[in-house]
This record gives C-alpha cells, sequence and structure tokens, in this order.
C-alpha cells in the first residue's frame, strides 16, 4: 500500500503545535519524503521552544507511523537560535552589594546535568563499540564490517550497525538489498547475514539517494537506530560511525555508555593528524580507546612478491606507542580485501583460511580481551 504526502499532511493536521494550532499551520515542517512507506521529515523550531516542542516531535512521529503502510517514520526535532536572542543558559549579570560586586561564582545558576546522564544500555546488548577515523577514505567501513566478522568467529554474539549516515556502505559490503521488517512492537528487525545482526540507514534509502542532514536529524536518526531496533541479545554491538568528530559521534557517546572505540587509520601523516583528532575526541567523552588499527598499511605485489609501502609504514603503530594505547594490528592494501568487499561478499566469510581472515581475528581476539569483563558481567 503505497503513502501519500497527503495523508500525511493529514495526519498531522491532528497534531497541535504548543501554540495550539495543527501543526501544518505552524509553518515548522521541512519537505516531507516518502519512499515505499518511509517517512522523513523534520520540525524546525527556534532553540528557545525546543523543550515545549518535543512531545510535539513524539505525538507527530506516533501519527505517522498510524498511517496505513507506513514501515518507517524518522522525524527529527532542529531547533536554532535566532540571530540577537539570549542564550538560555546565559549566566546573569554579577549583583552588586555594599563592598562591591560579588563573584560571579556567588549567583551562578546551578549546572544543568552532564550530557552524558542521559546514557542508557540498549537492553540485551552487553557492550557498545564504535569505529572511527578522523578522516574519510581510510576503510573504516570494510574494517567495521570485518572486524565485527571476526569478533563473530572468536565465539561472540554480533552485531553491525552502519551509523554512516551521509554514506552508508555496508548495504553494499554485505550485499544486502532487502528492507527491515517491524516486529509486534513497531521495531526494526534487523538483517541476519554472515552471522551477524546488520541495520544500516541504507536499507532506508535508495543507493544513490543524497542524504542531507542537518546536526539535529543526525542526531535523531542515529537515537532512532539503536533505540528503535530489536537487536536481541548481543555481546558486541559494532557500530561504523562516520568520519570526523562531529555531532553523530558524540550523539552516540551521549546516548549509550561506550565501552570503546577502535580507531582506523592509513600510514600516512595526513590520515595520523586526524586519527589523533579523534582519539581526543574520544578521550574527552570518557571513552576508552581499545586501539589503532593501520589499514592499507603495505602492498605486496601478487605476482612477484614485491613489497611497497604506498603511503608509508608504521606511522599507526608509532602513534599508538605514543599516546599510550594499544596498537591492534597492519591490514595490507590488498586486492582481494577491494573485490571481495565490492562483491559483497567480505574477506573474512569469502576466504575464512587466507591470511587477511586470521588478521582480522586477530584484531578480534585483542577487542575481545579488553571487553571481557563487559561481556562477562552483561
Amino acid at each position: 500500500m503505497s503513502v501519500t504526502q497527503q495523508q500525511i499532511l493529514d495526519s498531522l493536521k491532528q497534531v497541535a503545535s504548543p501554540r495550539g494550532v495543527p501543526l501544518t499551520n505552524a509553518n515548522v515542517l521541512s519537505a516531507i519524503s516518502v519512499t515505499d512507506g518511509k517517512v522523513f521529515f523534520s520540525i524546525n523550531v527556534d532553540a528557545a521552544e525546543a523543550r515545549a516542542w518535543e512531545s510535539v516531535r513524539a505525538q507527530a512521529e506516533a501519527a505517522v507511523r498510524a498511517i496505513p503502510g507506513v514501515t518507517t517514520a524518522m522525524i527529527a526535532l532542529t531547533a536554532e537560535r535566532k540571530p540577537g536572542s539570549p542564550r538560555p543558559e546565559a549566566a546573569p549579570a554579577p549583583h552588586r552589594h555594599a563592598h562591591g560586586v560579588q563573584p560571579a561564582s556567588a549567583h551562578r545558576p546551578p549546572q544543568g546535568p552532564s550530557p552524558m546522564s542521559k546514557q542508557t544500555e540498549i537492553p540485551g546488548v552487553a557492550a557498545v563499540i564504535a569505529v572511527a577515523s578522523g578522516k574519510g577514505g581510510v576503510g573504516k567501513s570494510t574494517t567495521a564490517l570485518n572486524l565485527a566478522l571476526g569478533l563473530r568467529d572468536v565465539g561472540l554474539r554480533v552485531g553491525l550497525l552502519d551509523a554512516d549516515i551521509y554514506g552508508p556502505s555496508v548495504p553494499r559490503l554485505t550485499g544486502i538489498n532487502e528492507k527491515p521488517q517491524l516486529d509486534d512492537n513497531r521495531k526494526m528487525i534487523p538483517i541476519q547475514r554472515f552471522g551477524l545482526s546488520i541495520m544500516s540507514i541504507g536499507f532506508l534509502v535508495e543507493e544513490d539517494t543524497a542524504m542531507i542532514w542537518r546536526g539535529p536529524m543526525v542526531m535523531s536518526a542515529i537515537t532512532q537506530m539503536l533505540r528503535d531496533v530489536a537487536w536481541g541479545t548481543l555481546d558486541i554491538l559494532v557500530v561504523d560511525m562516520p568520519p570526523g568528530t562531529g555531532d553523530a559521534q558524540l550523539t552516540l557517546a551521549q546516548n549509550v555508555p561506550l565501552k570503546g572505540a577502535v580507531i582506523i587509520s592509513t600510514p600516512q601523516d595526513l590520515s595520523l593528524i586526524d586519527a589523533r583528532r579523534g582519539l581526543a575526541m574520544f578521550k574527552k567523552v570518557n571513552v576508552p580507546v581499545l586501539g589503532i588499527v593501520e589499514n592499507m598499511s603495505y602492498f605486496q605485489c601478487p605476482e612477484c612478491g614485491t613489497r611497497s609501502d604506498i603511503f608509508g609504514h608504521g606511522g599507526a603503530r608509532h602513534e599508538a606507542e605514543r599516546l599510550g594505547v594499544p596498537f591492534l594490528g597492519e591490514i595490507p592494501l590488498h586486492m582481494s580485501i577491494r573485490t571481495t568487499s565490492d562483491e559483497g561478499n567480505p574477506v573474512v566469510v569469502s576466504e575464512p583460511n587466507g591470511p587477511h581472515a586470521a588478521i582480522y581475528r586477530a584484531i578480534g581476539t585483542n577487542v575481545r580481551d579488553q571487553l571481557q569483563g563487559a561481556i562477562a558481567a552483561a
């Protein structure tokens, strides 16, 4: 059953804004995207009113999900401060008394709760780890998938969440073309492939769709991918993050208590600079760094066996030693890793007894051993 924009607008007319007018008349709705029962739009309000609008966002999402034929509803609340408006957290000016100006601390308002106080565990998931990189093009998604498979091979129940909402790669890397179904609680059911529970924003949109997300939409999308998915019982959920150190990374760190992060880099200095930034960000939000992986570490000619350090070599190992974090291993630049990834048949699955699968399993063993306490306690 196809869903039309008019059906959605008719449903949203029944939702009242904080001002008492129908949501469709409040001049806050973005363009509405409807594809194969999947609905995306945002509610754009001033930051000073954001708290009052959160319940409206939830009501709008419930109304859209109730439309027959809607399989997924992702509705973001975007809040921006209007130019010239005061910041809500601004402290009052210091007060004078008979002996002069009182110190600012005397009238400082109590600090709000830490963003990390909103962290809650995902039911059934013992440990969540992030696979991240400071920049794109370093093979992060390929590494995340093969790491998940390596963790599977050392006896763990593993899920993989593709949170790279700007350029989701997991559908292509796994060869998955189907759409997730909903359970009785209207949560998305992860797609099972290679013994992994897999979810990706790419399962919900077409491959060539341009993903244009504003900051609050990023946070809302990632929260839904974490909370509105029936993950079941997992030892580890591996999250393939977008490159960089922005909203997606902070949202994940603030939403769930991450048990660790794996940083992917190539050996060259430019990549290492960005990897350093990523590592610093995770430390700032008190997420343990499980280690650094040097991807595309070297190239070995399949014909003559000559080894070439195309991007240099050993930079990630030296950086790990300098920063005092584990070095998890070197992954070569090799044709079989590239071709199996493009074919949707990752190398740990297609060549399980090969040297590359052994590298990913060794990295998985290292990560498992670091997380043993968290897994055992779950």
